[in-house]
């Protein structure tokens, strides 16, 4: 059956190709009267290539557009998205994105849900963090596609969040709290110790500085991840003050911890062993969180310690908590 006139072709390409029919559409004629065509797509069939035309036909679309790759609207995304996004969100952006290099090359339009999730499951081995990271990234991506008409329909929120795993953070006993006091003389086992009682995430205490350091108020100022967590400030418990101070006073490059992260976990692995212990840093605040929870403190007050969001909308709003309030919460670590 003969096509509608400018209704557009479907026309099968020699060689063995996977999607051999060339999807055409006519968008005008020369001085001859021969018809002006535009590829549309390609069809792995011609009942296929038949669908898309009238698809199109009925809804005219950017056919330019349709044929952006993943790679070209993450690069577009993230040129209008570094204006309003920070850092760290952008570098989490680009992890993803090399997580997803099999997709790069695809035509955005015609990414789907099962693209995702196939790119998703094939870091089942990594964190959950990882995988929803990725999941988080193509529906940054779908709303850009969607508001620049490269899509109609955006995919990556059909595919379901990765289910948080039971935790299997441990917690430092008493007992080994008190053995790791008893070898405070010992190379790197200050650090050990200013992540319990501070609650800093590794990479938060890695990166302070001494102008992030108030020797005279006793305090330290830092953070990153997320809003509540960056710019906040932790009273310096009297115990680990000693150890901040000498830091303080013998930098020569200005860092507290003046090793990169590759070689602090190396020494870190290595005190582990010297301690016959094998805790992570992550389980140093997790023990700080417990600590405070047991001995009652006030859980605003912890909140505000950890870099966490307060639960409570009126916690959040209405509550001020004052430096010599986060103060009495620390020195209840005993």
């Amino acid at each position: 059956m003969k096509n509608p006139n400018g209704f557009g072709t479907v026309v099968r390409l020699s060689g063995n190709r996977r999607k051999p029919y060339a999807v055409r559409k006519t968008i005008g004629w020369n001085d001859k009267g021969y018809p002006i065509q535009k590829a549309i797509g390609y069809a792995a069939t011609r009942e296929e290539g038949l669908i898309m035309l009238a698809e199109y036909n009925k809804k005219p679309y950017d056919i330019d557009a349709r044929r952006i790759t993943v790679k070209e609207v993450y690069e577009k995304w993230r040129e209008s998205a570094s204006k309003k996004l920070s850092k760290s969100s952008l570098d989490a952006a680009q992890t993803a994105f090399r997580h997803s290099s099999v997709l790069h090359n695809l035509p955005y339009a015609e990414l789907r849900a099962f693209h995702i999730k196939d790119c998703i499951d094939s870091y089942s081995h990594f964190s959950y963090a990882t995988q929803n990271s990725i999941r988080t990234f193509f529906i940054n991506l779908d709303k850009y596609a969607l508001e620049h008409d490269i899509v109609e329909r955006c995919y990556a929120s059909l595919v379901e969040y990765v289910p948080i795993p039971e935790t299997s953070k441990r917690r430092f006993t008493e007992e080994d709290i008190q053995k790791v006091w008893e070898h405070a003389d010992e190379p790197w086992v200050d650090t050990l110790l200013i992540y319990l009682y501070s609650g800093w995430r590794r990479m938060e205490l890695l990166t302070l500085t001494r102008d992030d350091i108030d020797l005279e108020a006793q305090t330290m100022q830092g953070g990153m991840k997320t809003k509540n967590g960056k710019n906040r400030i932790v009273p310096i418990h009297p115990r680990i003050f000693p150890f901040i101070k000498t830091r303080y006073e013998n930098t020569k490059s200005g860092k507290l911890i003046e090793v990169s992260d590759q070689v602090y976990r190396a020494r870190w692995l290595s005190m582990m062993e010297k301690l016959g212990m094998d805790y992570t840093t992550h389980e140093c605040r997790h023990t700080f969180r417990s600590r405070l929870d047991s001995a009652g403190a006030n859980k605003v007050c912890i909140d505000l310690l950890m870099g966490h969001k307060s639960g409570d909308v009126g916690e959040r709003i209405y509550t001020h908590k004052t430096i010599e309030e986060l103060r009495s919460t620390i020195l209840l670590l005993n």
